[in-house]
């Protein structure tokens, strides 16, 4: 079992990176959109 994890990591290590620079994208987007409407 822990090595099919870790295969499956190693397989997907650049797909992971891209998604957590997404998730954190839209996290601020998200955070910025909740903030607008105080600052203005």
């Amino acid at each position: 079992m822990f090595t099919d994890l870790k295969s499956a990591l190693s397989r997907s290590a650049p797909t992971l990176v891209q998604d957590l620079a997404g998730a954190t994208a839209l996290v601020l987007i998200l955070l910025a959109g909740l903030y607008l409407p105080v600052m203005i």
